[in-house]
């Protein structure tokens, strides 16, 4: 038999809980790829009528009559086209993370996700029961097997598909980015087209939620395990692609080919997507960037800019006695170039102010980091000001490196309710931003090419506190994202006293980081939902 499908990537950004504008973009998705790109099916990502991951919004007696609701809505309301649809599934107090191929009113096919991750940011045994068995349709003479993301992880639900009939698996995901995570995806895809010899349609979510971006990239690939048709990544897109069945199975024939970027360009694209859509579906009016004449904040101001757009942008500068002219000039050189509202608050007074209002209390002391904190505290303090009386959200400006050993203020530059640039190491910070120069000036070079400081004493560098950052940082990947050892990351080179120092400052400030904002992950490993150190610990790290 012989004849043709085109299947319809519906690679949208959904919103987690939005069950009604979730369905209003999924009905419009699929009626628009029905009349103008006469697509036979649309398939949407993993979960796509509550969003990915609803975590315990799930338990909510609420979601469920919504989600019920939504389904029955898209089902009644979408006609002459086939949509694969992801929902929660509710069968007394069970959950199903489940998908269903509806047409013209009904379900010709249901599935339960049979693998449940749970790891790293994944916990889904917390809330669902897993599937047991394969589903197969036919549309236009072919055989479709279904499959939802870790489905695809592992052999066995692919080839249970296979050994049912299916001629071509749908693959519905909500994968979400880290470095190299469109090579894996295709790695994995092409390792079970080895074990079954028939094509996959690889469907992923696209957009930030919270911590987490979803990169798209949603593919197919052929039965000879080659990519035919990828959507690019970071972009809501509905593409199609088209199957051909033959006497020799199901043929996916060669379409658009959207190439990736570099590991930077990946990136810099998810911090300011899950930037874009944390401020967006928040509804801030904009965001306050904290201006220092820094690496870290003039790159979280390019990212700012570039979320958002400069008119929603606002930075303010506040230096004190130990400001360089430098960092003055280049703060108000770089909000020139993008062109942000700019403001100038000297802290002298109010750091004056506090510390006379402690004299009384603390008598004469040497100044340590208590002043170093006064100045911070100041800062943030004008900042969250800023922030209530204008609606606008604050961003922080802390980077991995700073949040793995504490050399952050609690309440002053740990203040506001984003941080971009939270899994991103220092010296990723600046290949970050040697990047985005490529694409237009956007930071000083004297920015990039200066000795970082903190600048709350005379002359304070940031190698005064803190191992060079071409040595801390490989050595807080090795603890932090690879499990390491102080014997194993000794043994890549390090001092062992020094490893020592770095992963004793790690443990010793869990806490400040348990009071940090939430930030985009691009890591294998972030300081967030897959970071679970405890606070109150007695470990000792070998001496």
């Amino acid at each position: 038999m012989t004849g043709t499908v085109k299947v319809a990537l519906a690679q949208v950004d959904l919103v987690v809980g939005d069950v009604a504008g979730n369905a209003a973009k999924i009905i419009d998705c699929a009626q628009r790829a029905r009349d103008d790109e006469q697509a036979g099916i649309v398939v949407f990502p993993e979960l796509a009528v509550c969003g990915y991951p609803p975590e315990d919004l799930l338990f909510h007696a609420g979601l469920r009559y919504h989600v019920e609701a939504a389904v029955r809505e898209i089902a009644a309301t979408v006609r002459g086209v086939a949509i694969l649809l992801g929902f929660p599934e509710y069968d007394g107090d069970v959950i199903y993370n489940a998908c269903a191929v509806l047409r013209d009113g009904k379900a010709v096919a249901h599935y339960r996700k049979q693998l449940l991750p749970n790891y790293a940011v994944f916990d889904e045994k917390r809330y669902f029961t897993p599937g047991r068995d394969a589903a197969v349709f036919t549309l236009e003479g072919m055989r479709f097997g279904l499959g939802i993301c870790e489905d695809v992880w592992a052999p066995g639900p692919m080839a249970a598909s296979r050994a049912a009939g299916a001629e071509c698996v749908l693959v519905v995901n909500g994968s979400p980015f880290e470095t190299g995570s469109q090579d894996n995806r295709e790695a994995v895809v092409r390792a079970r087209v080895e074990e079954t010899g028939i094509p996959v349609v690889y469907v992923n979510h696209v957009g930030g939620q919270d911590e987490l971006v979803f990169d798209g990239g949603s593919f197919v690939m052929s039965a000879a395990g080659e990519i035919v048709h990828r959507a690019r990544s970071f972009e809501e897109s509905v593409s199609t692609a088209t199957l051909e069945a033959t006497s020799s199975g199901v043929v996916a024939r060669r379409g658009c080919v959207a190439q990736a970027g570099d590991e930077a360009a990946t990136i810099y694209e998810a911090l300011v997507l899950g930037t874009r859509d944390y401020v967006t579906n928040h509804g801030f009016p904009g965001v306050i960037v904290g201006l220092s004449g820094g690496i870290d904040s003039a790159l979280v101001l390019a990212v700012a800019c570039d979320a958002v757009g400069a008119d929603k942008v606002r930075a303010v500068q506040m230096p004190f006695r130990y400001t360089s002219t430098a960092s003055q000039e280049d703060s108000a050189a770089q909000a020139a170039t993008f062109g942000v509202q700019y403001d100038v608050i000297p802290i002298e007074p109010m750091y004056e102010a506090t510390i006379g209002q402690l004299q009384p209390v603390l008598g004469e002391t040497a100044p340590d980091a208590t002043e170093e904190n006064i100045q911070a505290r100041c800062r943030g303090l004008l900042l969250m000001a800023i922030s209530n009386k204008t609606g606008r959200m604050l961003l922080t400006t802390g980077n991995k490196s700073e949040m793995a050993v504490g050399y952050a203020t609690l309440y002053g530059d740990m203040a506001g309710g984003f941080a971009p640039i939270k899994d991103c190491s220092k010296s990723l910070v600046y290949e970050l931003a040697r990047y985005r120069n490529t694409l237009g000036e956007a930071i000083p070079g004297r920015v990039i090419a200066r000795e970082p400081s903190a600048e709350l004493r005379p002359n304070q560098k940031d190698s005064d506190a803190l191992p060079d950052y071409g040595v801390l940082d490989p050595i807080l990947e090795a603890f932090i994202e690879d499990d390491l050892s102080v014997a194993e990351i000794t043994a890549r080179g390090f001092d062992r006293d020094v490893v020592i120092r770095v992963l004793e400052m790690v443990k010793r400030n869990e806490y400040k980081r348990r009071q940090a904002p939430p930030g985009v992950r691009i890591s294998r490993r972030a300081f967030g939902r897959d970071w679970r150190y405890p606070i109150t610990s007695g470990y000792r790290f070998p001496q």
